[in-house]
């Protein structure tokens, strides 16, 4: 053989084991898996505490207003009625007595049923009350989402529901938010 072909077999054969080199790399390259399967996905969710203001209409007892806060007319009447009564009861003197101390117990008794019926006197009215309440809520902030890729299962949080599949890229699932077109 002369040297030319050993230098072509030479050449051609170092050709070989490159174009095998880049031929089993690209085949790697090509055999490594592009998506991930989503295999489950859970919404999470954040309690969200709302505060607002609930308002009603209530009915409202007070005591009536008082027009007679000494309870002179109760006493007057009282005096009158007990008097009258004393009056009718014995003679003379004793009659004197009786019609004093009849208009002494009458007028007692006089203001004091006066001043029970005034504190049982109430009038209604409709009063406008508010108060705060709070109002809870449940709000998705994210998603644990679990994977499968190569036969393993992973689990990531992310901020947006996948679908059915995951990218990846340079063998790592990609789990931000695809970005939209800014153009």
């Amino acid at each position: 053989m002369n040297t030319s072909m050993i230098k072509g077999m030479t050449v051609g054969g170092i050709a070989m084991v490159v174009l095998g080199a880049g031929a089993v790399g690209g085949y790697r390259a090509m055999s490594k898996p592009q998506f991930a399967d989503v295999v489950a996905v859970k919404d999470v969710f954040e309690t969200v505490v709302t505060p607002r203001e609930k308002c009603e209409d209530v009915q409202v007892q007070h005591q009536a207003p008082v027009k007679d806060q000494h309870r002179i007319a109760g006493t007057v009447l009282g005096g009158l009625a007990g008097g009258l009564l004393g009056s009718a009861v014995g003679g003379g003197t004793g009659k004197t007595l009786a019609t004093v101390a009849g208009a002494a117990a009458g007028g007692y008794a006089g203001n004091q049923v006066q001043k029970n019926m005034q504190e049982k006197d109430v009038v209604t009215s409709t009063e406008h009350r508010c108060r705060t309440v709070s109002e809870r809520s449940q709000k998705v902030v994210g998603y644990n989402v679990t994977y499968r890729l190569d036969g393993k299962e992973g689990v990531a949080r992310m901020s947006f529901k996948p679908g059915p599949k995951l990218p990846v890229k340079d063998g790592q699932v990609v789990t931000t938010a695809p970005s939209g077109d800014k153009s």
